[in-house]
């Protein structure tokens, strides 16, 4: 009897940890090439260092600190992939004007940054921001957060949404949709409403100045939901229409619970026992007390709102940044198609 040829091996493509033309039936398709921090950290070529020690330490968080080997590793790299999307962009859009014989300003390049809440979206935001104004085609970057444009608590409280704070219904959602429609239009200056986590509220009267930027950033729990509508109405656009590039905070959420209650805790001994911050009703309990506190807010809303509403967006992220137990980025998922 003749010996039966082996089935090839599967390739492996070194940057990637997917099988490319694996042989297994059961094998499901990925949209996703995963990369670990070394594959990752390749990508970054000659992408030079432009943050020093001093901003590092404003750029993190309260409990996510940067260290120079992260952004080395993780966000140079990104922020090499993103400029490279933005000048793709720029040239499309030129392309479409010369086509339609027209003159347009450059469209601003829209970034959306979602994930749960205390996962480090905020940080990795910031830190995106600060790199990518350094790039010389797109000196010029803001950033902005849902959070100001959810509804104030007066109108929360009358609604009886005030336990649902951070969910889709709690956005003022036709005024942050106006508001991106405006920025990809060209509008020389707009405003953003403030969102105070000190004050748990909009502040009145306070606004964020946005000038016709490059990239804006939008950081926020929310920002890759799709529009939902009824058979038979009209659909109408949603946060995830305006996003150019989409990245997704990701972690365990038992990681973002042991996280949560520890910034909890880190600000009920420090920015809670102001009189005037929302929380400082937190202060006076004993320890035990604050935790079961702690811990009954995140299962009651962060994590029922990441489990209902957040994670089901994950799959339509362009990019998802996994974490691990020290906050440092453990693989990145970048969407192939």
């Amino acid at each position: 009897m003749t010996k039966m040829a082996e089935a090839p091996k599967a390739a492996r493509n070194p940057f990637c940890t997917e099988l490319i033309g694996a042989q297994a039936p059961e094998l499901q398709f990925s949209p996703y090439r995963v990369f670990t921090r070394e594959q990752w950290a390749r990508l970054r070529a000659d992408t030079p260092m432009t943050l020093e020690a001093d901003e590092l330490e404003e750029l993190s968080g309260l409990l996510d600190e940067l260290s120079v080997e992260e952004v080395e590793t993780i966000y140079l790299p990104l922020s090499r992939l993103l400029n490279l999307y933005v000048a793709a962009a720029q040239k499309l859009h030129s392309v479409t004007s010369t086509f339609l014989g027209r003159t347009d300003c450059r469209v601003p390049f829209i970034i959306g940054v979602a994930g749960s809440v205390a996962v480090g979206k905020s940080t990795t935001a910031r830190v995106l921001k600060a790199l990518l104004a350094r790039w010389p085609d797109h000196p010029k970057v803001d950033l902005v957060t849902t959070d100001g444009f959810l509804l104030p608590n007066r109108e929360l409280d009358a609604r009886g949404l005030m336990d649902r704070k951070g969910f889709p219904e709690s956005f003022d959602t036709a005024r942050l949709i106006n508001f991106l429609a405006d920025v990809k239009s060209g509008k020389g200056e707009l405003e953003a409403p403030v969102y105070s986590h000190f004050h748990y509220d909009i502040m009145a009267g306070q606004r964020t100045l946005i000038q016709r930027p490059d990239i804006l950033i939008v950081e926020g729990l929310n920002v890759l939901q799709p529009a939902t509508f009824e058979r038979g109405s009209v659909s109408e656009p949603f946060v995830s229409d305006f996003i150019d590039f989409s990245i997704f905070i990701d972690a365990d959420p038992e990681l973002i619970q042991t996280w949560y209650v520890e910034r909890f805790m880190r600000l009920r001994s420090t920015a809670f026992r102001d009189p005037a911050a929302f929380f400082h009703r937190y202060v006076t309990l004993t320890h035990d007390n604050a935790v079961a506190r702690a811990l009954d807010i995140w299962r009651n809303i962060n994590l029922k709102n990441l489990v209902e509403n957040i994670l089901p967006t994950r799959p339509r992220a362009r990019l998802i940044l996994r974490k691990g137990e020290d906050h440092r980025v453990s693989t990145v998922a970048l969407r192939k198609v």
